[in-house]
């Protein structure tokens, strides 16, 4: 899409031009007042709200009643005072209306007994289900009640390479083994695997945007664990399609991973409105060998929010020179705010971030 285009979603943000669209307008790098700032993992393990809640539930009890997940979205964005609010959710959700069961367990993260391995797994998986999933489009329009249009709010679903990944290794993984093997030896069947995630993740995503999500974050976390080759070959096309298909509903599309400098050209060529960055590659770097062709999103470490507020002033200043005011600059984190980050610090990000002033802007 060249610039300039109109999309649905352009229409969205050009009909309700009012402070929660300074979010939406970024994404499509329309011009802004000020750079909008949100974090990743924003309502997590280390907001003294969210433990309170936490004590009493577990994490799927949470994303589970729409109540609670509202909740705790709501109760972290107002604290941090942020420009858009992600719903309380996970990423794995979609599994159980798969027939693939999960659990977190202590210390380990998220584990599936009986991990994907085989063509007849991914047979028996189902896609006719999704409507179980309802209940986050619930939360989100708890969410879009409580702040109209004071804030973007976002929507999101993992991508299909990351939630495949947890599928065939059962949790996490440093090396991907099952999931390449799969993939380079029985290539049918992962692009059987490939179609069934989006035949969901698109009703899934659908569910949210009717629901008020203004933006849908796709999150591609472990992407970064492919060649370029590997990539284009087995996940760039049906992870294309899926962006493709979620812009079509009219929203614009923030599409994110980890440890990904070298695959960002690719991951352009879907066509994502945004791309996340982590923070180890320059910001400007990393957007003019984009052609500055998308809006991109990032990049502070977020082991800076445990420094003193002089350095992360400098570091906050330092993203934003190099954004220098083009539009299409959303200001986050390379990665989600981890346990035990001071509030106080995140606050302060926010405060610097909308202190920033430069007298060269680029219209």
């Amino acid at each position: 899409m060249t610039e300039g285009q109109s999309t649905p979603a352009a229409v969205k943000a050009n009909s309700t031009l009012n402070s929660g669209s300074r979010f939406v307008r970024a994404c499509l790098r329309q011009p802004v007042d000020r750079t909008p700032v949100w974090f990743l993992r924003q309502a997590g393990r280390y907001m003294p709200e969210y433990q309170a809640v936490r004590k009493h539930h577990t994490l799927l009890e949470i994303c589970k009643q729409p109540k609670l997940a509202a909740e705790v979205t709501i109760t972290a964005a107002e604290k941090l005072d942020v420009d858009a609010a992600i719903i309380f959710a996970d990423l794995l959700l979609p599994f159980e209306c798969m027939g693939l069961d999960f659990e977190f367990q202590a210390g380990e993260g998220p584990v599936i007994h009986k991990p994907v391995r085989s063509d007849e797994d991914v047979v028996h998986l189902r896609t006719d289900r999704a409507s179980e999933l309802g209940y986050v489009a619930e939360a989100i329009e708890r969410v879009v009640a409580h702040f109209k249009d004071r804030i973007g709010i976002i929507g999101f679903c993992g991508a299909p390479f990351t939630l495949a990944s947890y599928m065939i290794e059962g949790g996490s993984s440093r090396n991907y083994v099952h999931t390449k093997t799969l993939m380079y030896r029985q290539p049918a069947t992962w692009q059987r695997l490939m179609d069934k995630l989006v035949t969901v993740l698109r009703e899934f995503a659908r569910q949210q945007v009717e629901a008020g999500a203004d933006v849908i974050q796709i999150f591609d976390s472990w992407v970064g664990a492919l060649s370029i080759e590997d990539y284009r070959e087995f996940v760039f096309p049906v992870t294309k399609s899926l962006i493709r298909e979620v812009q079509s509903l009219g929203v614009p599309v923030i599409y994110f991973g980890v440890d990904t400098a070298t695959l960002l050209p690719a991951m352009r060529e879907t066509g994502a409105d945004v791309l996340g960055l982590d923070w180890r590659t320059p910001l400007h770097d990393a957007w003019r060998n984009l052609d500055f062709a998308c809006a991109v999103q990032g990049n502070l470490d977020p082991i800076t929010l445990f420094a003193e507020p002089e350095l992360i002033r400098k570091r906050v200043r330092q993203i934003l020179d190099q954004a220098a005011n083009r539009p299409g600059h959303i200001f986050n984190l390379g990665h989600g705010i981890v346990p035990q980050t001071p509030v106080e610090n995140v606050q302060q990000v926010v405060k610097f971030v909308r202190e920033y002033v430069t007298e060269d802007r680029h219209e």
